[in-house]
């Protein structure tokens, strides 16, 4: 039987060693990163079938690893697995391109399962997570979905976290390893989206919305 080969995006060490040791029974590690920065560097050196990525990550989301490897990187199956069931999650990292979304509560065996399945080419969700894909592609929005949030990117969201927050330019692009020319780029684009007119309405918008 051919090994698959599996790399972890987790920043949570101790979750991320016990994960390894419970698939490393089953699969061939090859990987483990736990930043966004690492995972997009280190990803396709390793060349795993499957990556199995938290959502949150300090400093950015798991969509944005989707994003920018899973165009070039067409074999490449992308598992989310995150304590959040937020509907906003879930359907960001699908739409940047990933074949499934489970929760941390997750039990071995069905992780296991879950794997051999987004392998094959199967889409794999949590039960209750499901519905709130299907109802957004279906072009109906479940209530915890806001329609002006979702039309943000990932990386747009991330950025309005880190306004509603107070944080000025400079941190932000340190914090997310951009530039503050691209952090501007993201703010403009969501001040368009958003049809608002400056960083302290955006702060507000977002701490109404409780973003913060």
């Amino acid at each position: 039987m051919t090994s698959i080969r599996v790399f972890l995006v987790e920043d949570h060490h101790l979750f991320a060693s016990g994960v390894r040791t419970e698939l490393g029974r089953q699969f061939e590690i090859v990987g483990h990163a736990s930043t966004v920065r690492e995972a997009v560097e280190s990803i396709p050196h390793a060349a795993p079938d499957v990556v199995l990525l938290d959502v949150h990550l300090p400093d950015g989301g798991g969509a944005s690893v989707v994003e920018a490897l899973a165009p070039q990187h067409p074999g490449v199956r992308f598992l989310a697995l995150s304590v959040s069931d937020a509907a906003d999650d879930v359907i960001a990292v699908i739409r940047a391109g990933a074949r499934g979304y489970i929760t941390k509560s997750i039990a071995p065996a069905d992780l296991v399962l879950s794997i051999r399945r987004v392998y094959d080419g199967d889409a794999v969700f949590s039960p209750r997570l499901a519905g709130f894909v299907l109802d957004a592609f279906a072009g109906t929005t479940p209530p915890s979905i806001d329609p002006e949030l979702d039309q943000l990117t990932p990386r747009e969201r991330e950025v309005l976290r880190f306004i509603a927050r107070g944080y000025a330019y400079k941190e932000i692009a340190r914090e997310l390893h951009i530039s503050v020319k691209t952090v501007e780029t993201h703010v403009s684009a969501v001040l368009r989206k958003l049809q608002l007119s400056n960083r302290y309405e955006l702060s507000r918008w977002a701490t109404d919305r409780r973003l913060v």
